[in-house]
């Protein structure tokens, strides 16, 4: 990543996460108070996630740290990793007042298997919303592939690549107006508003995102030695992509009202190292 690039989109989540922290849509009350408590993103992705008690895992741009909480309540080990400072400073509270010990290490994506031992995790998590903050699909499988023991396995879900070229600002139709395959160059937003509910605008506005296509994102990791071993695309995605097209679950996951099967919003693709 560039460096202006990375200044600009940790100055941005580091002004997000105490908005984040804060908001009903996080959860973090709900955390405290209820300990046997799992985020939303860790719930949907349980039948598929398996039993994972005891197994040693790092959490890749981990956040406020509310899916790795879920993680170690399920019974892992977990490591977060994240290069927002206060991010990693709302998620260590949140960890301390749930009386739960989660490691957690401040640095970009592209340097943790320099920073954590490589080769010693039996499972790297990566949820969603998460690729797309990232320039080289290539740098961040052989991340991956460096941290996992072998026979070691990457769990990801994330939006869609598909998804993510549909411009958003069209609500009467899906309009392709945006990458779908990485770009050297960033797409470039503008915007004082983050994805919670609050009143409070952002002084930070402006973000550097990448797409990655399907087939890059697999090819990536199959050139990393990793094997694919499930991949699984959905009509649903935890957050409102496109306003005006879409109708929340019981499950709280967002859904195209019309003719949903026209496009895929997120994946699950899960690859095992050796």
């Amino acid at each position: 990543m560039n460096t202006r690039s990375q200044q600009l989109n940790r100055a941005s989540w580091d002004e997000r996460a105490p908005l984040h922290a804060a908001s009903k849509d996080y959860e973090v009350e709900t955390f405290v108070s209820q300990p046997g408590h799992l985020s939303e993103v860790v719930r949907f992705d349980l039948p598929r996630l398996g039993a994972i008690h005891g197994l040693r895992t790092l959490h890749l741009q981990c956040h406020i740290g509310t899916d790795t909480l879920s993680l170690a309540r399920l019974g892992a080990e977990v490591c977060g990793l994240d290069f927002s400072a206060a991010s990693l400073a709302q998620a260590r509270r949140l960890a301390e007042c749930c009386a739960t010990p989660i490691e957690y290490v401040e640095a970009d994506v592209y340097q943790a298997h320099q920073v954590l031992p490589a080769g010693s995790f039996d499972l790297v998590y990566t949820g969603i919303g998460a690729l797309c903050w990232l320039p080289d699909i290539q740098r961040w499988a052989h991340t991956v592939a460096a941290l996992l023991k072998p026979g070691g396995r990457l769990f990801l879900r994330d939006g869609h690549p598909m998804l993510m070229a549909v411009n958003a600002d069209h609500p009467d139709c899906l309009q392709l107006d945006y990458p779908y395959f990485e770009c050297e160059a960033p797409t470039v937003w503008h915007s004082d508003q983050t994805y919670v509910d609050t009143e409070q605008a952002l002084i930070q506005t402006e973000t550097h995102e990448w797409n990655h296509g399907l087939g890059e994102v697999i090819s990536a990791l199959l050139a990393s030695g990793l094997r694919l071993t499930a991949l699984e695309e959905h009509q649903s995605i935890p957050w409102e992509a496109l306003p005006g097209q879409m109708h929340k679950g019981a499950d709280s996951e967002w859904r195209l009202v019309d003719a949903p099967w026209r496009l895929p919003l997120s994946y699950t693709l899960q690859a095992v190292k050796g």
